[in-house]
C-alpha cells in the first residue's frame, strides 16, 4: 500500500496571478508545501496535480512528481477539490497499479505546516481505524458566543445574548478549518465523504502559524509573519 501525497496547483489563480509560482521569500510558493512534504518522509510519493506546464517543471525541480497533467475540466474555478483528488487518485492506480493507502491533500500555500505537522496527523489516522481524515485547523481567537451581528443602522447586538454576562474562560474552545493539509484513507476520498460531515479529527495548529494567501493583502501579511517567525525547524 502506498502513501502519497497530492498538491492540487492550477494555473488560472486570479487574484494573485501565478500565485503557485510566485517567489515566496526566495523560492516558489508551491516549494515550501512540497519542501514540507518532503522533509516528513512520511509519502511513497509526492505529487502535485497541474494544468500548467510551467508550475509541472517548477515542482518537479522542487522534488515532486508530475505523473500527469489535469485536464481542463477540472481546472476551472468552479470545480472542487475533493473531484481533483479522486481523479488524481483514479490516474495513479491506473498507471502504476499501485493499490493507494493514505492520501494528503495539501494545498500550495501552507507555507507555515511543519513536517511534524504532516507526521502526528497520519499517526493519528492511523491510530483510529474509525476515522475517515485528520485535517488542520485552528481556535477561534475569540469566544463565537460573543459574536456580533450589525442591523442596517450600524447598530450592534450579541448574536447569542444568552451568554452576555457568561465569562469567557467559561466557554469552550471553538475549532475552524484552515485549509492547510487534510489526512484522508483512500476509500473515504473516493466515496466523496464530506470532510466536515465525517469522522474526523482536528490536528491543531497555533493560530500564529494560520494565514490564508488569497489576496496581495494576505501574501504581503505572510511574508511579514514567515519573516517575523523564521525558518522553524520542520
Amino acid at each position: 500500500m502506498t502513501t502519497v501525497g497530492i498538491v492540487p496547483a492550477r494555473g488560472g489563480s486570479k487574484r494573485i496571478p501565478r500565485k503557485n509560482i510566485k517567489d515566496f521569500h526566495g523560492r516558489p510558493l508551491i516549494a515550501h508545501t512540497i519542501g514540507a512534504m518532503l522533509d516528513a518522509s512520511v509519502f511513497d510519493r509526492v505529487v502535485v496535480s497541474t494544468d500548467d506546464h510551467e508550475i509541472a517543471s517548477i515542482s518537479s525541480a522542487a522534488g515532486a512528481e508530475v505523473p500527469f497533467l489535469r485536464p481542463p475540466e477540472l481546472a476551472d474555478d468552479i470545480t472542487g477539490t475533493g473531484a481533483v483528488i479522486r481523479h488524481a487518485i483514479g490516474q495513479l492506480e491506473q498507471d502504476h497499479g499501485e493499490p493507494l493507502d493514505a492520501v494528503c491533500l495539501m494545498y500550495p500555500a501552507a507555507v507555515f505546516v511543519t513536517a511534524s505537522d504532516l507526521t502526528n496527523a497520519l499517526d493519528a489516522l492511523r491510530a483510529d481505524p474509525e476515522l475517515d481524515y485528520v485535517f488542520s485547523a485552528t481556535t477561534f481567537a475569540s469566544p463565537i458566543e460573543r459574536a456580533l451581528e450589525v442591523d442596517h443602522h450600524g447598530r450592534a447586538s450579541l448574536l447569542h445574548p444568552e451568554h452576555l454576562l457568561t465569562r469567557s474562560q467559561d466557554l469552550r474552545d471553538r475549532y475552524h478549518d484552515v485549509g492547510q493539509f487534510y489526512w484522508g484513507r483512500r476509500a473515504s476520498w473516493m466515496d466523496a465523504v464530506p470532510v466536515l460531515q465525517g469522522r474526523s479529527r482536528v490536528h491543531e495548529i497555533e493560530r500564529w502559524r494560520v494565514q490564508d494567501i488569497d489576496t496581495p493583502e494576505d501574501w504581503t501579511r505572510a511574508e511579514m509573519l514567515y519573516e517575523l517567525i523564521g525558518h522553524r525547524p520542520r
